[in-house]
């Protein structure tokens, strides 16, 4: 079984993250009872004192705007990011036959797209694997995402198919429509860490039908995730192994 932790891509995640690949706002603060004007249960003393407040500010705003004709700098202003939630599905996940741990460790939803189907992938049993699962994800709508798992009994045969699945990448220029615009350049590559040591290399490439591939070695496991080009890069940074 290998270990799960690893960073995204360079890009959104980044899930770019996932992305890699919510702020809470602040409460408002209560506002006052609606009995009338305010004005009324003040004390006679406030007005004359709030008058003078006023008068001092003025001259504040004033003086400020003297100092900086004569060379004084205002601070420049701060550009904040808002960082917005991770999508998540809007159906139920299918329940997984599998109870194996490597299956298990798989998951049940990925961004916005729900487990919808698990059978055993036989061509990676084939290849050497010691167990393999092919798993198809749903947004609910025409949306789709595929991952195929597969297990090996050493970390280089796992690297050794890892290059397999790389080499079968499309090779052909993506098409202008298919490429993120908000994504990492494709293709991409890197290693995949952790506990911060390298147990393997990814590899995100676009497909150029409008789907990306994204292929990975962590330790003795390799995946093989195809997603609308839009989300690969996401969807390889939000899944856990």
């Amino acid at each position: 079984m290998s270990d799960t932790g690893r960073p995204g891509p360079t890009g959104p995640g980044d899930q770019p993250s996932r992305p890699a690949w919510a702020q809470h706002a602040p409460s408002s603060p209560a506002e006052p009872p609606a009995d009338g004007p305010s004005d009324r249960r003040r004390p006679r003393w406030l007005l004359p004192v709030a008058v003078g407040v006023a008068v001092l500010v003025v001259a504040g705003v004033v003086t400020g705007v003297l100092l900086s004709r004569d060379g004084e700098r205002t601070p420049a202003a701060t550009a904040s990011t808002v960082l917005l939630p991770s999508p998540t599905p809007t159906v139920a996940p299918s329940p997984r036959a599998a109870t194996t741990a490597f299956a298990s460790a798989l998951p049940a939803s990925v961004l916005q797209y729900a487990l919808a189907t698990s059978e055993e992938d036989a061509e990676a049993v084939g290849a050497g694997a010691l167990e393999a699962w092919t798993e198809t994800y749903t947004d609910g709508g025409d949306g789709t995402l595929t991952v195929r798992a597969a297990q090996f009994e050493t970390p280089e045969e796992a690297a050794a198919y890892a290059a397999s699945l790389v080499g079968a990448l499309p090779t052909a220029a993506p098409s202008p429509s298919a490429t993120s615009q908000d994504g990492p350049a494709l293709p991409a590559t890197g290693e995949v860490q952790a506990d911060g040591a390298a147990v393997g290399s990814y590899t995100i490439a676009d497909a150029g039908d409008g789907t990306g591939v994204a292929v990975w070695q962590n330790g003795t496991a390799v995946l093989r995730l195809t997603a609308p080009v839009g989300d690969v890069a996401d969807a390889y940074a939000a899944f856990p192994l």
